[in-house]
């Protein structure tokens, strides 16, 4: 089966154009060793999630954070284990639910934290148990997803080491694990109002980029380690709300940098300069490991590079993180890696590193495409036959076609919105392809970066390309070693070939990572194999669409 989904045109509808191609697969399982089998254990965290004043940039503001911390607490498991998580809402007047991100929910869709897809949102002063697997190591992150409470700041970080006895496969001395945002200083709910308005209004380029939560608004990193009189009013001002949380290192070691973007609108591009970078890891998944001078990263998606302290140990060295993808309004979110023994307080005495130009998408497409998978990753299914999916849990179903005559490249005729609550019901166990076709957005010449995030699955990314999608674009696909992830980019005037496989019963969000975006329609819906979900907690029943479809008695 596949899907042709135009992406691009906020507020106007979510076209799709379907050519539907099924394959019978024989499904195989990979389970740890008995050893790991028993040592996994049950991780127990008790939450309460509340509105607190908090200055993540030096500017004091309402932030939504976890038992009193921003960003919220990290989780660290083995795969295996059971994460359970007792959350309560503290805020007075909204729900709230946490989404697990590449967790992929397998035996438990009711956990993925999807507000009216997986459960209801948990009400002001109610608890809600989390519960679930962590099937396979790797770096991930956790975010609010009701609303636009991941604006707010509720998120924080989610590491899966290996199992017990187990090894990846490279080495390293140490790790650190590093979590990035986008801050504004216009409230998460005045942006929604602004978003929702006739007619509507952007929420602009955020103030601030935030790295675990700390950044500096009007006082640069440099500023603060200066001696003029301005850096050290700075200094004053800081505190460990927002003061840059320092790399420090060993010289002469190698180091694994795990790195997620849980940017609301933000692409952003990552460098530390003097030192190379190799790829490892994406979304939880092993690379071929390749080395770069700095690496694009997009909302929503992860990574883990490995860099070696081969400079000279008496300097310190900038991490720096620049948007991509629109016009920087936004300065640099900076900190230091500091080789041990020289003062943490000493600056680089050399430049900041240098990042492609916001706007050289040809820079960002080399990066993805040196992205394959290790020879260990599943292969993606080659062989398709033709067939319909069942739909019918709406009378109208969501379109399987935009106009064959549609220009992606001008803006749409039509720039009207269109709602819909349609739902895609997939046949169980067969693989899905998703043409992703970005297009011009409403001004012309314009068309932007789109991340787009699948719950409850890992998909390949088959194939980048330029224009509009054609069927003989098919024979570019990679087949050999496309990369597994669940999150994708989209580029300007481009389109972006996924597949998968719908082998994990449950009704699963498939959407822009970018908030506004998703705040504003940019998403869809799949169910798969509803009928075999099993044991679904009654607060999830009651307008979790997973419920809602057994109650429906649809068959898939």
């Amino acid at each position: 089966m596949g899907f042709l989904i135009d992406p691009c045109l906020i507020r106007a509808p979510i076209r799709a154009l379907f050519s539907f191609c099924i394959l019978s697969i024989i499904l195989s399982t990979s389970s740890s060793s008995l050893a790991a089998a028993a040592a996994a254990k049950t991780r127990h965290f008790k939450w309460e999630v509340e509105y607190m004043h908090w200055s993540p940039d030096g500017l004091e503001s309402v932030v939504m954070g976890i038992n009193g911390q921003f960003p919220g607490p990290t989780i660290r498991a083995r795969a295996g284990d059971t994460v359970h998580v007792e959350l309560t809402n503290k805020l007075h007047t909204e729900g709230v639910v946490i989404h697990w991100h590449g967790i992929r929910q397998i035996g438990t869709p009711w956990a993925d934290g999807t507000a009216s897809i997986s459960q209801c949102a948990i009400n002001p002063g109610e608890t809600f148990v989390y519960r679930f697997k962590v099937d396979r190591a790797g770096t991930y992150f956790y975010h609010g997803h009701y609303g636009m409470q991941r604006s707010a700041g509720l998120y924080g970080s989610l590491i899966v080491d290996v199992a017990e006895g187990e090894k990846e496969p490279f080495h390293y001395d140490g790790e650190f694990n590093i979590l990035l945002s986008d801050w504004w200083h216009k409230s998460s709910h005045e942006q929604e109002v602004d978003l929702s308005s006739n007619p509507m209004r952007w929420i602009g380029e955020p103030q601030t980029l935030l790295i675990n939560g700390r950044g500096q608004f009007n006082c640069s990193l440099a500023a603060r380690f200066s001696s003029s009189t301005a850096a050290r009013e700075c200094r004053l001002r800081g505190n460990e709300q927002y003061a840059p949380q320092i790399l420090r290192v060993q010289p002469n070691k190698t180091y694994r940098l795990r790195i997620a973007s849980s940017t609301a609108l933000a692409s952003l591009n990552l460098a530390i300069g003097k030192h190379k970078l190799v790829v490892v890891e994406a979304d939880g998944n092993y690379l071929r490991p390749f080395s770069v001078d700095n690496i694009d990263i997009y909302s929503g998606e992860s990574y883990s590079v490995l860099f070696t302290t081969n400079q000279d140990p008496s300097n310190n060295y900038w991490l720096s993180i620049n948007v991509r993808g629109r016009e920087p309004k936004t300065p640099p979110g900076l900190t230091i890696l500091n080789y041990s023994p020289t003062s943490a307080s000493k600056l680089p005495n050399s430049p900041l590193p240098v990042s492609p130009r916001w706007d050289d998408y040809g820079s960002s497409k080399a990066f993805s495409n040196k992205i394959l998978a290790l020879t260990s990753t599943p292969k993606p299914p080659t062989t398709l036959h033709q067939v319909r999916p069942e739909q019918r849990f709406r009378p109208k179903t969501p379109s399987d076609n935009f106009k064959h005559d549609y220009d992606v490249m001008k803006p749409a005729s039509n720039q009207n919105t269109t709602s819909g609550s349609g739902v895609y019901v997939l046949r169980f166990n067969t693989t899905i392809d998703v043409i992703l076709q970005n297009a011009n957005a409403l001004k012309a010449n314009v068309s932007e970066i789109h991340p787009w995030h699948l719950h409850g699955h890992d998909f390949w990314i088959l194939g980048y390309g330029e224009g509009k999608f054609t069927e003989s674009d098919i024979a570019k696909f990679n087949l050999k070693n496309p990369p597994y992830r669940n999150t994708a980019v989209i580029f300007p005037f481009g389109w972006t070939a996924l597949r998968f496989v719908a082998d994990n019963p449950g009704v699963w969000a498939f959407h822009c990572h970018i908030e506004p975006h998703l705040h504003m329609g940019m998403g869809v819906v799949f169910a798969e194999g509803v009928r075999r979900v099993k044991r679904i907690p009654n607060e999830a029943l009651a307008c979790g669409l997973t419920g809602k479809l057994l109650m429906n008695n649809v068959h898939n």
